[in-house]
């Protein structure tokens, strides 16, 4: 019997701007990843030079029945000096938007993913308490411009792997490891958020607003429940927190994998578990677990930002997503309200301080035409869509 999702399901792909656009040079990341010593190992560079191909990128993904398509808006071009707005890249996102209305696609906006303008990092970023200010004020720039158009808003991407991997671990900018400061970060991070929901909520437009978290699936073992705790709190639950008292429409989850906790901390995957190019455990059906999570903790719909693997083999993507969307399926039949699915990713793209080698895309990139060709992935992913279900 087939199993169908809810009448008005988006269904799309997600993408973020340093990772597809290119050039994106007066980004904090796009510094990084040229600083010496960083653990980047390679450069962004052009991209998948999504900033001239846009038009074509999404006619593609409408050609695939997509009906939504998640992507960033940029901070580092809008405002690319303290107080100086630009024109012409919020004329840009308008042209992104204008194709994705022209092709029937509903643009699902990320006002925040991982990137920020260089001025902004050089003050202190994120440690700064009024850094949730400056992101308001770009937010009320942005919406202004662009509001009426907009249905969908994200307000950040995985803030608490902006706190973790910058202030905890050297992965990403600014490089310290420093646990009071993570704090201090997740702690801004919540009420930028909060800010941005205002600055959101009051117009112009009418567009549904939310928070896009990084979940894992964790679970407890020989004792590792306290612990377990310990780790969640910070993770998910100061966001979750945030959002259940808020004025936000939904939670994004993003989800790639679970992770096996004992008393010592997060274990390295089960010998002999299948392992992604991310060194992720294969474990699909994370997705229905961290949507419960998120529904129960802040009694909002789920929207699923991000959920995918990266492999160079296809058929292990046709697997994953098939596995995924059957533990979706299961808690939207126990009462879990769910507006849709947005797959990561559209395209192969830069994958951080990974660079080029992770392949998370249902469409191949060549690197030195940009060309694009549609996985097998691309073909199954869209038979799904088009009968709004699994068989």
């Amino acid at each position: 019997m087939a199993r169908a999702f809810p009448a008005g399901f988006l269904w799309g792909s997600s993408t973020a701007a340093h990772q597809i656009e290119g050039g994106n040079w007066n980004s904090d990341w796009w510094e990084w990843e040229h600083k010496p010593g960083t653990p980047c190992v390679e450069p962004s560079g052009d991209a998948c030079d999504f900033l001239h191909l846009y038009d074509a990128d999404i006619a593609m993904l409408a050609g695939m029945g997509h009906n939504a398509f998640r992507f960033s808006i940029e901070w580092a071009r809008v405002e690319p000096e303290e107080g100086e707005f630009s024109n012409a890249a919020l004329n840009y996102y308008a042209r992104v938007i204008d194709a994705c209305e022209r092709h029937g696609v509903a643009p699902v906006v990320t006002l925040h993913h991982f990137t920020g303008p260089r001025w902004f990092a050089h003050r202190g970023g994120w440690e700064r308490d009024d850094s949730p200010q400056l992101f308001a004020r770009y937010v009320a720039r942005v919406m202004r411009s662009l509001g009426e158009r907009l249905p969908w808003v994200g307000t950040l991407n995985e803030p608490n792997i902006v706190a973790l991997a910058g202030w905890l671990s050297p992965n990403f900018p600014p490089g310290k490891q420093d646990p009071a400061l993570r704090h201090r970060v997740n702690a801004n991070l919540v009420a930028a958020h909060l800010a941005a929901v205002e600055e959101i909520k009051a117009g112009p437009g009418k567009a549904k607003v939310g928070l896009c978290l990084s979940m894992t699936a964790y679970e407890a073992v020989d004792g590792g429940e306290e612990r377990l705790e310990h780790i969640r709190q910070p993770m998910h639950d100061v966001y979750l927190e945030a959002v259940r008292g808020d004025a936000s429409d939904w939670i994004g989850v993003q989800t790639y994998t679970r992770a096996l906790v004992g008393p010592e901390g997060v274990r390295r995957p089960p010998p002999g578990a299948e392992l992604t190019q991310m060194g992720y455990e294969f474990y699909p059906q994370a997705l229905g677990a961290t949507v419960r999570e998120a529904h129960a903790k802040t009694g909002k719909p789920v929207l699923v930002t991000e959920n995918g693997i990266g492999t160079e083999d296809d058929s292990r993507r046709i697997a994953y997503i098939d596995q995924a969307l059957a533990a979706l399926h299961a808690a939207i039949a126990d009462g879990v309200p769910c507006l849709g699915y947005l797959h990561w990713s559209l395209l192969d793209n830069f994958e951080w301080n990974s660079g080029y080698r992770p392949k998370f895309g249902l469409v191949a990139v060549d690197r030195e035409t940009f060309a694009r060709t549609p996985k097998p992935s691309a073909a199954h992913y869209s038979a799904i869509i088009r009968r709004n279900g699994l068989p």
